[in-house]
C-alpha cells in the first residue's frame, strides 16, 4: 500500500488483488487510489465520484478537491465528525486500474484490450478495498451521477453494510435520452483520425474527438436558462467570416471546457465509463426494479435537481415513492437551480445543509 498523508488526509494506492466482473471475465491484480480524510476513529462517508471526477474530493489548498467546498471541517459533510473515504473508480484514468494501466499477461498497456466493467463491478472493488483497511461498516454512501449510480448498488449489494445511502442527480436506469448522447460522444471520439482503434500513444491522442465529446456532455449538464442567461449572445467576433470561427462567448466557452479535459483524462477511459453508465439499470439480472428495490434496507434519501436532462427529477421522484409503497424509509427533496444535472457540483447553500441533517440527526 502505498500511503501520502498531510494533516488529516490521506492518499494512496491499495491492492485488491484479482476482481471477477460482470462479464465472467478476472480482473487481475486491481489497484485503487483513494483519499481518506478526517478524524480516523470517526463513523465512515463513502463518497463515489461522477463520469470524469477521481478520489479527490477533498483536496487540499494547492489542488482542491471537486467537492472541497461541501466537505470540509464545520461543512456539509463535517469532518471534525466524519471520515471520508472516495476511491478512482476501476476503468478511471486517475491511478485505479483501467485503460492506461499495465496488463500483467502481457506488459502492455490495457487500452482497448481492457474488459468491459459495470456499476456493480465498481462498487465490489470498493467493497474489498474496505474490508482491507478494516472497514466494516459506513455511516452512509453518497455521491451523484456515476456516483449515484453506485451509491444504489451498494444499497442493493451490501444492504446491511451502510446506515444510510444519499444518492444525488441519478434514476434507478440511465433513459434512452442520457444514452444517446453518450453515443454521439463515443462516436466523436471513434472518428477522430487519431483514434487508431483505441491503440493512440499518449504523444497523439485524439484530442479532437474527446473534446467534441465533452462538449456535448457540457451542453446536458446544465440548463439552457443557464446558458442563455450566462452568455446572452455575446460575442467576440464578427460573424460570418469563416466557418472555423468562434464568434460568440457560448463557443468560447465550450471550445476552452473541451479541450481543458483532453489535458486530464483518457479517451478510453471515457468511453468505458459511459458503456458503464449505459448499463446502469439496478433492476437489470433481478428480474425488474420492484425485486431490486426489496433489497435495500438503508433508508434512502434522494435529492434530484431541476432542469436535469439526464436524470429527470420526476423519475428519481417516482423511484422514492415506490420505495417507500414498498415500506422502507425514503424521502426525495427538489433543489430549484437554473445548473440542472450540475446542481450536485455547486450551489452547496441551497441543498448541503439537507445533507447535513440527515448525517447528524
Amino acid at each position: 500500500m502505498n500511503v501520502k498523508v498531510a494533516d488529516s488526509r490521506e492518499t494512496g494506492t491499495i491492492s485488491i488483488g484479482d476482481l471477477p466482473l460482470e462479464s465472467g471475465n478476472i480482473l487481475p491484480d486491481v489497484e485503487l487510489v483513494y483519499e481518506k480524510a478526517g478524524p480516523k476513529d470517526a463513523p465512515v462517508i463513502l463518497i463515489c465520484h461522477a463520469l470524469t471526477g477521481s478520489h479527490i474530493a477533498v483536496g487540499d489548498e494547492q489542488n482542491p478537491g471537486y467537492w472541497s467546498g461541501f466537505v470540509k471541517e464545520s461543512g456539509f459533510v463535517d469532518l471534525d465528525k466524519f471520515q471520508t473515504i472516495s476511491f478512482n473508480v476501476i476503468g478511471g484514468c486517475n491511478g485505479s486500474t483501467g485503460p492506461l494501466s499495465t496488463n500483467p499477461k502481457t506488459g502492455k498497456t490495457y487500452q482497448t484490450d481492457f474488459p468491459f466493467i459495470t456499476v456493480r463491478d465498481m462498487v465490489h472493488a470498493q467493497k474489498k478495498a474496505l474490508e482491507q483497511f478494516g472497514i466494516t461498516e459506513l455511516k452512509a454512501v453518497l455521491g451523484g451521477s456515476l456516483g449515484g449510480m453506485q451509491v444504489l448498488e451498494w444499497g442493493i449489494l451490501f444492504p446491511d453494510f451502510m446506515e444510510l445511502l444519499l444518492p444525488l442527480a441519478v434514476t434507478p436506469y440511465l433513459n434512452d435520452y442520457a444514452i444517446a448522447f453518450n453515443n454521439i460522444a463515443r462516436l466523436a471520439i471513434f472518428q477522430d483520425p487519431k483514434w487508431n482503434n483505441g491503440n493512440y500513444t499518449q504523444d497523439a491522442i485524439p484530442e479532437h474527438g474527446l473534446s467534441l465529446a465533452r462538449m456535448v456532455g457540457m451542453i446536458t449538464y446544465r440548463s439552457g436558462d443557464l446558458f442563455n442567461e450566462r452568455f446572452g449572445r455575446e460575442q467576440r467576433a464578427p460573424v460570418g467570416i469563416t466557418h472555423q470561427e468562434i464568434a460568440y462567448e457560448i463557443e468560447s466557452y465550450l471550445d476552452y471546457q473541451g479541450k481543458k479535459l483532453t489535458k486530464r483524462f483518457d479517451a478510453n477511459s471515457y468511453l468505458y465509463l459511459l458503456k458503464a453508465m449505459d448499463s446502469h439499470d439496478i433492476g437489470r439480472g433481478r428480474n425488474g426494479l420492484e425485486e431490486a428495490i426489496k433489497k435495500i434496507k438503508a433508508p434512502v434519501f434522494a435529492i434530484g435537481y431541476q432542469g436535469d436532462l439526464l436524470f429527470p427529477t420526476k423519475d428519481l421522484e417516482r423511484f422514492i415513492d415506490s420505495i417507500k409503497e414498498l415500506g422502507h424509509q425514503a424521502e426525495f427533496q427538489l433543489v430549484e437551480t437554473r445548473f440542472g444535472h450540475d446542481g450536485f457540483l455547486v450551489e452547496f447553500d441551497k441543498w448541503g445543509h439537507l445533507v447535513k441533517q440527515k448525517l447528524e440527526a
